[in-house]
């Protein structure tokens, strides 16, 4: 039985909330914290757990293995580091940090105090890309000649009048850090290392807002295939962002979480999903169920010694290719 201090208690709560009410014989909330009163109270209501205003404390409560940052990822590396500095492990909301520097701090203070560093990226733990994932290891569909990724989702401009949403100084970026980033890591972990060809970011005129909320990329496999993507927020009113891997053998589709196989030698298989993807409107419009297998895989970590399945190192890799396209969009190298 592990403790957890849950440290942010904002829109991305809920999830991991209803997460550790599941996962209640593994783990036991110690403290939900947040400096702010008004949010305190009212997740206090909603959910069993003590709840705090002093987060430094609930992070050093002796009685608290883990620590969850919810928090903007402006506060994730202080935060990470005052947990690692007492022994903790800590599980970070996605991205990692607010820039590729921080993220490195970041995983070499978690290496020497000997701590696991977790990112919450969920995506890979949906049933479908998990099956496509295994057709990929095992040669079934071939040798990748493109793989192709849309992110047509929607938000409209009262999410990004929240302070600071949308902007470098809290959330370090636009649609790639905060929605696209999970089909950007997971289109990673699927096809192998990404290599920036050319690409473009821009913030259309359906936004106000000073990151970008459209980018498109085109991108060169490390065995010479090809890979693109177009991820933007200015699509009314959104729809479930698609995966697509073409191989010499066949090819699968990701829509949202459901996958479709067709190979040439005329074998079928479809993995269905019927959970929202959080693509229109309703940003946190989806099961809570791929972030408790996450978690549950995080506490697993712990417990063998072994990194997480979405580590902090595999997250700063995908962060790392984020900075390579708003670079490359910038005329940069």
């Amino acid at each position: 039985m592990l403790g957890v201090a849950i440290i942010g208690l904002g829109m991305a709560a809920t999830p991991h909330a209803l997460s550790l009410l599941d996962l209640s014989d593994r783990a036991r909330v110690i403290w939900a914290a947040t400096p702010n009163p008004v949010r305190a109270a009212a997740f206090g209501r909603a959910y069993p757990f003590a709840v705090t205003t002093n987060v430094a404390a609930a992070i050093r409560d002796p009685a608290v293995d883990c620590v969850l940052l919810l928090t903007p990822p402006a506060t994730h590396c202080e935060l990470a580091l005052a947990a690692f500095s007492v022994g903790k492990h800590v599980l970070v909301e996605k991205p990692l940090a607010l820039d590729v520097e921080s993220g490195r701090v970041m995983l070499a203070a978690a290496e020497a105090a000997g701590r696991q560093l977790g990112v919450v990226l969920q995506h890979r733990f949906r049933p479908g890309p998990r099956r496509l994932r295994e057709l990929l290891a095992d040669g079934a569909l071939g040798a990748v000649v493109h793989a192709h990724l849309n992110v047509p989702w929607w938000r409209a401009q009262s999410y990004y009048d929240e302070p600071g949403r949308g902007t470098y100084a809290r959330d370090g970026g636009g649609v790639l850090m905060t929605q696209a980033i999970h089909s950007l890591d997971l289109l990673r972990a699927l096809v192998g290392p990404l290599h920036v060809v050319s690409a473009l970011a821009r913030t259309t005129p359906l936004h106000v807002m000073e990151a970008e909320d459209l980018a498109a990329a085109l991108f060169r496999l490390s065995d010479g295939g090809t890979a693109s993507m177009v991820a933007t927020t200015a699509s009314y009113p959104g729809t479930p962002e698609t995966l697509e891997v073409i191989g010499t053998s066949g090819t699968a589709q990701l829509v949202g979480g459901t996958l479709h196989v067709s190979l040439l030698n005329g074998f079928r298989e479809n993995v269905a999903s019927d959970e929202g993807t959080g693509h229109g409107a309703g940003a946190m419009d989806f099961s809570h169920h791929a972030h408790r297998a996450l978690i549950a895989d995080f506490l697993s970590s712990i417990a063998l010694g072994r990194p997480p399945m979405a580590s902090g190192s595999e997250a700063l890799d995908t962060q790392i290719l984020i900075q390579s396209i708003l670079r490359s969009a910038r005329g940069g190298a």
